[in-house]
């Protein structure tokens, strides 16, 4: 990669100078008269030195000149010190040529060769039909997989489903006391109905405070194995899978494992064992937690007082079980904002029991779908289902022109990227219009300009027009080059943050650059000798518009 060869030769220079383990930054010019690239160590780093910050940049602008790459075509000082970095017009058609020559695999680095990452995301609850909450965590997590496998790391895609706890003494309280089975038997939407139980047992139990104690006493027998607890809770699984599977195959979305938080429950003691031998598990009211030094965290609770397990001794016994069997370089979890405490206190106690220290785990937090009143809430029955939202994208889809065979990956794909093209943290009030949109900056128009690169070039070889990028009479920088050849940059970047925005954010960028030159240029013209040239740039700008896509999970018709 370029910014590699200027950053060793900016790095040995600073070195040779005097200067200790230098750090180099480097950013894009706004101004194409200003460079591809510039960099400001010349200020950084002449107070260290005893010089004039522009004399140091006359001293590196010298010295790197002695010995100028082919891929650099002059360097200038500006201003103060600033150095501005001109890439030559063979390097943008030599990078031109290897994405046309190595396709999908453009983008693709080598930065986490060998190491193994296990990516948790989705994670829904059994017994609950999707929401338009559960989207973010399932697109967001699935893209930050794809980012991650691009940059040569070992990804395990991780879904780890909520199908324990004693969220499950009150359904099977519901499906005891209100004839549950029988309607659940005959439903054609038994998960909606699950739901339904569920909100009418919170309903009662605001009337009724003891059915908060049955539910509490059903799941502790569900934990201790009985056969009519498992029965009950065995078909909420069976009802809950079938329903997700449909969700996932229409996002395109796969996993690695799907192990259900009771998958471990026969670990749990193990976890609990260990933080006893660690002297980290203290009673409190009959309850067993883990205090925090200097109350760094609140206390994290691990036993109810009636012996049941919580989230946390799920998670821990989860996670020692991921160490074990897989030996991962980092564990990720994409999960809510709202739970941020929570995953500082995990982190924490399993850096105090030695599964994992805190630069080995990161929580990919993402804000919430919301109404402009409230979030959503399952409980109280204000939940938008996410299949409802589908169906819905897809008649809109259909409605502004969509053919039959494309309409799923219009409509996906418009929903994916309204989605990612945000920073995860933000809060989205949940708008119809807005999550439909499938004009203006949206994932509609990046593949639509994928098509019409299709089209064009189709064209241009009905009539003998040949791609052509080394031709030296056609060589040339445009911001079209500029921009598309950035692309490996913005993979780097989305991997180092874990954030698939900057892709979304840069695909944009890239399809209204290349609308804007399009149309400012006869591309399909026989008697242009820079015709050939100006193909390439077209299949260029197309390849790398589909590796960002397909990095987002996202779908690219052919025709539109």
């Amino acid at each position: 990669m370029i910014t590699e060869t200027i950053t060793t030769a900016l790095q040995q220079i600073l070195e040779k100078l005097g200067v200790q383990n230098p750090k180099i930054e480097l950013s894009h010019p706004t101004e194409l008269s200003h460079g591809d690239y510039a960099t400001n160590i010349a200020l950084a780093y002449a107070k260290e030195l005893g010089t004039n910050p522009r004399v140091l940049a006359e001293k590196i602008v010298a010295e790197f000149s002695k010995n100028l790459p082919l891929e650099i075509e002059k360097l200038e000082i500006a201003g103060p010190g600033f150095i501005n970095i001109f890439l030559s017009k063979d390097f943008f058609a030599s990078e031109i040529q290897k994405i046309i020559e190595v396709g999908l695999r453009y983008g693709e680095n080598s930065v986490g060769k060998g190491k193994t990452v296990i990516v948790e995301f989705s994670s829904p609850n059994i017994a609950k039909p999707f929401t338009i909450g559960h989207l973010r965590s399932t697109i967001i997590g699935d893209a930050v997989a794809n980012i991650l496998t691009i940059s040569g790391y070992h990804v395990i895609r991780d879904n780890h489903l909520g199908d324990w706890g004693t969220q499950f003494g009150k359904l099977i309280v519901a499906i005891k006391k209100w004839n549950g089975e029988e309607i659940l038997s005959d439903s054609k939407n038994p998960v909606k109905d699950l739901v339904a139980l569920y909100v009418k047992f919170h309903e009662e139990a605001e009337k009724d405070v003891t059915l908060e104690d049955e539910a509490r006493a059903w799941f502790t027998k569900l934990e201790q194995g009985d056969a009519e607890a498992h029965r009950i809770w065995k078909k909420c699984i069976d009802w809950s899978m079938i329903e997700f599977g449909t969700i996932y195959n229409r996002l395109g979305v796969k996993f690695d494992t799907m192990l259900g938080e009771s998958c471990f429950e026969d670990k749990m003691q193990e976890v609990v064992k260990d933080l006893k031998e660690k002297k980290l598990l203290k009673e409190s009211d009959g309850a067993n937690l883990v205090f925090f030094k200097e109350e760094k965290y609140p206390p994290l609770m691990i036993l109810k007082k009636d012996g049941s397990t919580l989230y946390a001794t799920r998670d821990l016994a989860t996670d020692k079980y991921r160490k074990e069997t897989y030996h991962p370089d980092l564990v990720i979890n994409e999960v809510g904002i709202e739970q941020s405490l929570y995953f500082k206190q995990l982190f924490e106690v399993e850096e105090m029991l030695g599964y994992f220290s805190k630069d080995k785990r990161v929580h990919i937090a993402h804000g919430l779908y919301r109404f402009k009143e409230g979030k959503m809430s399952t409980r109280k029955g204000n939940a938008i289902w996410l299949d409802d939202v589908l169906d819905q994208a897809a008649r809109k889809a259909k409605e502004a022109g969509s053919s039959e065979s494309i309409v799923d990956a219009v409509a996906i794909g418009g929903l994916k990227f309204n989605d990612l093209k945000r920073e995860p943290t933000g809060f989205i009030n949940f708008d119809w219009d807005e999550i439909l949109n499938i004009k203006g900056d949206s994932g509609t128009y990046v593949q639509y300009t994928v098509a019409r690169s299709n089209s064009i070039l189709e064209k241009a070889n009905e009539i003998g027009l040949v791609v052509e990028t080394l031709n030296s009479k056609n060589k040339r920088k445009s911001d079209l080059e500029r921009l598309v050849v950035r692309f490996p940059e913005i993979v780097l970047e989305a991997t180092k943050r874990l954030q698939p925005h900057h892709i979304a954010q840069y695909m944009l960028l890239l399809a209204q650059e290349f609308n804007s030159w399009y149309g400012m240029i006869k591309v399909i013209d026989s008697e242009n000798p820079d015709a050939p040239y100006n193909l390439a740039l077209v299949y260029a700008t197309k390849q790398v518009l589909k590796n960002g896509l397909q990095i987002l999970g996202i779908q690219t018709p052919e025709k539109m």
